[in-house]
């Protein structure tokens, strides 16, 4: 059984956007090239993988199996085809993560492909806002960069989606009403998680106030825990030490936000591609890229 690169390429952008038309875009393929790609894969497999119908695409049984041998083939693909080569890749590669998504599983990944390809010399820039890595990667001073953007919004590579939650510090006895607004914890603007929370409670007409802005992650983290407020995390960046709060809590719904990879079109190619390939390996929605213990959000042992 042989699994052509092209047409797994094209079944993992389709399985992370659930949609041919923008694994189209972000392949730069015209849409019945991508439809062609996933028949032949299907044909090579014996199975679906996707159903889709005239308003959603969404994955099979089988199609959520493939979607972890998909990143397994691309990347093995990649080792051998630099192996094999003898001289692997060079040259200089600048990446960009904000500062909650470097405390998660990326420090390990960047080690590996540091490993795997040592004629490549890694810049790292973490900073605390999306938006100012988005300006670095747009004025070419970043080459790609994993950040958080609101969600469907089709930039980028997506590498997952997770839904934001309303959390406190354990027995932070806050406590709100018509009388006493929502004290809030959040980033300084522009930032997609202070909107929507801002939107969210406002179209609910519930009262709040900002009791901290927040510069960064860490102080976002320390005021939470201080108990100053109620702050807003990705669901799987949650920190241990911090409760989600439950719908009796009378908070609305925040939505979801996807972490993407924003790259440069100037960027080097085939350095780009392997690290953007290292970081969709780990990013299997079945496993999380963070893992959580007390003290924060911590790399796996």
């Amino acid at each position: 059984m042989v699994f052509a690169p092209e047409q797994v390429r094209t079944f993992l952008a389709v399985a992370q956007s659930l949609s041919f038309t923008q694994a189209a875009a972000a392949l730069g393929l015209r849409q019945p090239t991508v439809s062609h790609h996933i028949r032949k894969l299907e044909e090579a497999v014996g199975r679906p993988l996707l159903v889709r119908d005239t308003r959603s695409v969404r994955l099979t049984v089988d199609g959520e199996a493939m979607l972890g041998f998909a990143r397994s083939i691309l990347a093995a693909h990649a080792q051998a085809a630099d192996y094999f080569a003898g001289t692997g890749m060079r040259g200089r590669l600048r990446f960009g993560v904000t500062d909650d998504l470097a405390l998660t599983r990326v420090p390990r990944i960047l080690r590996d492909f540091r490993h795997l390809n040592p004629g490549i010399t890694l810049d790292l820039t973490v900073s605390q806002l999306s938006v100012q890595l988005e300006r670095r990667v747009e004025s070419g001073h970043v080459d790609v960069a994993l950040l958080k953007t609101a969600a469907r919004e089709g930039r980028g590579r997506l590498v997952r989606r997770d839904r934001l939650v309303w959390a406190t510090a354990e027995n932070s006895g806050l406590h709100w009403d018509e009388h006493h607004p929502v004290p809030l914890i959040v980033y300084q603007a522009p930032s997609p998680s202070r909107a929507l929370a801002v939107q969210a409670l406002e179209e609910a007409g519930i009262k709040y106030r900002v009791a901290c802005t927040a510069r960064g992650h860490n102080a976002v983290l320390a005021a939470a825990r201080a108990g100053l407020g109620v702050s807003i995390f990705i669901r799987s960046l949650l920190p241990g030490d911090l409760s989600e709060l439950p719908p009796s809590a009378g908070l609305p719904a925040l939505g979801e936000l996807d972490l993407v990879l924003i790259t440069n079109p100037r960027a080097p190619a085939e350095p780009v591609e392997a690290l953007t390939t290292a970081i969709l390996a780990h990013a299997n929605p079945n496993r999380p890229i963070h893992g959580a213990n007390p003290a924060g959000p911590a790399l796996p042992g």
